[in-house]
């Protein structure tokens, strides 16, 4: 990122904030009055274009930085964009997540506003909800809990009532955990525990703000007075409750920035409603809008495949679409490839992960996105067995994990005895070894290897902050790991990303297989009875296949599991993208005798042939056949037919030792 020289006066600062911006983006960046529109199509520079606008709007004196409030939907993307502004010379804006803005003023209103102090906050909703459950003697488990916590808070956020949410709920297609009266009943006995305890949800904190500001003439004189000038961030994902919020800081002015791409809305379900964003320029006719078509992220290949998949999607009304403009290099053609089962799939994807990883490729810059967690299983398993590690994305938080905690307890400690300046790495490293953990040496098994990354990854990014401030000291970075934990900001774990679409979105990766594209996965069942529900889905994989910068991988299988039909159609979403006959890997299989797995078709022939080889090859060693390979091992050489011992060797049961031993011949017998 540019810096912008301290020293330098209004005018060359301005200026500086403009150089480097693409046309469209310099457009975006001098619109600093009115009514603004920004459509930011995935990769081109949304971010960038929103800070130098603010930055740009404060070097000219449009802006005061005090007077703007940016708002977006996570507080690692606000942390972002306040490191962004303060790199521009930018100090002061206010740049926060809806809750976070709300929670501030209303701590500060709410003597006036609520008589008294700030209200404690319903941090998890799932006691409340058990406690009016078992009121409605209604009888629940975890998860059921956690689906009548998410209809209460759709409801919130579509300003439904206790007494709206039934025809609320039929009228958008939702599918409750229980008859929507009885959802309604939960909510209301919700409502009332929540009162009694003198206690407010996330929901509340921007409801009793948008009613502090729309009901208290003083309150909302002194907020406006404070505020002039708004961005938000993501706009195609703003729910109703949000849209009350912004209405209520506007107070009928007209100086919104607003940023987001209808290609991506994706969050129809929690009540996000993309209206507000296609709509934009006929609530204000005035409005200046600005499309960022230039995709910097990924290679031609991808943005071709990107454009064909939104370009089938109805024309919907409102604002103009938009039509990525790959800027970057020539890449490879996407892959497809069908498969006979899910296990075959993810073997499949975990012996090309293997061999990209043994190319030189970061596991870090690969992800296997799918449609549910549900998916996760399969590849974490075959991961697994080729040696691969991964990261489950959308799990636990990376700083509320018991390994990261105790080690910023023992950092810490360690910081308040003193650390030499330009010893930050191997003070850590000490810090780190007294929990036992030690470098290079990765335990095997799923928890142990989560818990060794976890802590691998804090000596790493010690490694890269060090890289910019050679002087650095444990002190410092105790700190910066504060600072991280508040805007949620993990630092990068080595390891292949497996995370749903939906957990992808604002990520990107060098390397990305989506996986799973069968109809009633993608789009999901319960989706196929509404269209519009249909073409959500539809942008959820616009989504998973934007966030490849040089590889994309996209796969199905024709069956769950092996030995069963193969009836599973692929993706309606695939016609017209993958060619009608797509590359089969694995031939077909079918269950034996006691549910043994055999292999038919071509796989069979050449699992007989390596059977026949490992027969000789243990004679001459004169040790057992399963010593040499296993029959399982046999069966994934079969199926996946490597052409390379780096494709080998990425297969479950071949080791460095084996490789060593057999790999050559095992090559000459899949080639004969």
């Amino acid at each position: 990122m540019r810096r912008i020289d301290a020293d330098a006066g209004p005018r060359a600062r301005a200026e500086a904030v403009l150089a480097g911006l693409d046309d469209e983006q310099r457009a975006a960046a001098q619109a600093v009055s009115g009514p603004v529109c920004i459509l930011a199509g995935a990769g081109t520079g949304k971010t960038r274009t929103i800070t130098h606008r603010i930055a740009y709007g404060v070097h000219t004196g449009v802006f005061v930085p005090e007077q703007v409030l940016a708002v977006t939907f996570t507080a690692r993307a606000a942390g972002e964009l306040r490191a962004r502004l303060a790199g521009l010379g930018v100090g002061g804006v206010q740049a926060r997540t809806f809750h976070a803005a709300a929670m501030r003023q209303l701590r500060y209103f709410a003597p006036r506003v609520l008589g008294g102090p700030m209200p404690g906050l319903v941090e998890n909703k799932l006691r409340l909800v058990a406690a009016a459950a078992s009121r409605s003697r209604l009888t629940t488990d975890r998860t059921s809990l956690r689906d009548l916590a998410g209809e209460i808070e759709w409801a919130k956020t579509t300003l439904a009532t206790p007494e709206d949410y039934p025809a609320r709920a039929r009228a958008a297609g939702r599918e409750p955990p229980f008859e929507a009266a009885a959802v309604a009943a939960v909510y209301g006995s919700y409502e009332s525990a929540k009162q009694r305890d003198g206690v407010l949800d996330f929901e509340d904190l921007l409801l009793v703000t948008a009613y502090a500001l729309e009901e208290h003439p003083d309150v909302a004189r002194q907020v406006r007075g404070q505020y002039r000038h708004f961005v938000v961030d993501e706009y195609q994902d703003v729910n109703p409750l949000q849209q009350r919020l912004l209405d209520a800081w506007l107070g009928g002015r007209a100086e919104v920035c607003v940023v987001g791409d209808p290609n991506q809305t994706i969050y129809s379900f929690t009540g996000a409603d993309p209206d507000y964003l296609l709509g934009f320029a006929d609530r204000y006719p005035d409005a200046q809008v600005v499309k960022l078509e230039r995709d910097y992220r990924s290679t031609p290949q991808v943005v071709g495949l990107a454009n064909r998949l939104i370009g089938q999607a109805p024309r919907r009304r409102g604002l103009p679409g938009l039509r990525l403009l790959g800027q970057r290099a020539q890449g490879p053609e996407p892959r497809f490839a069908e498969h006979p089962d899910e296990p075959a799939e993810a073997a499949a994807v975990a012996a090309r992960c293997r061999a990209l990883v043994d190319g030189g490729t970061p596991a870090a810059e690969i992800a296997v996105l799918f449609r549910i967690n549900a998916q996760s299983e399969v590849y974490e398993n075959a991961l697994a067995g080729a040696g691969v590690p991964y990261v489950l994305r959308g799990g636990e938080r990376f700083f509320e994990r018991p390994e990261v905690r105790e080690a910023v307890v023992l950092l810490r400690g360690a910081a308040a005895g003193g650390n030499e300046p330009g010893m930050l790495v191997p003070a850590v490293r000490d810090v780190l070894a007294s929990t036992g953990w030690v470098e290079h040496r990765p335990p095997p098994g799923g928890a142990a290897r989560d818990r060794w990354q976890s802590l691998a990854a804090l000596v790493d990014l010690a490694v890269d902050l060090v890289a910019e401030n050679p002087q650095l000291d444990l002190a410092g970075f105790v700190a910066h790991l504060a600072e991280r934990a508040d805007a949620q900001h993990a630092p990068t774990v080595q390891g292949v990303t497996l995370a749903s679409m939906h957990a992808a979105k604002g990520l990107e990766w060098d390397v990305v297989f989506v996986v799973g594209l069968v109809d009633g996965v993608v789009p999901i069942a319960q989706s196929l009875s509404r269209p519009e529900a249909v073409e959500e889905e539809r942008r959820l994989l616009y989504v998973a296949v934007t966030r490849a910068r040089e590889q994309l991988a996209l796969s199905w299988s024709l069956a769950r599991n092996p030995g069963a039909k193969r009836t599973r159609p692929r993706s309606r979403f695939l016609t017209g993208l993958a060619p009608e006959s797509a590359p089969t890997a694995p031939p077909a299989r079918r269950a034996g005798k006691r549910g043994k797995v055999v292999l038919e078709g071509e796989a069979g022939e050449l699992f007989e042939r390596l059977r026949a080889w490992r027969s000789q090859a243990a004679q001459s060693a004169s040790v057992p056949a399963y010593v040499v390979f296993t029959d399982a091992t046999l069966q994934a050489i079969a199926e996946t037919r490597p052409a390379t011992l780096r494709e080998l060797s990425g297969l479950p049961g071949v080791g460095a030792r084996k490789l060593e031993l057999y790999g050559e011949d095992v090559l000459a017998t899949v080639g004969s």
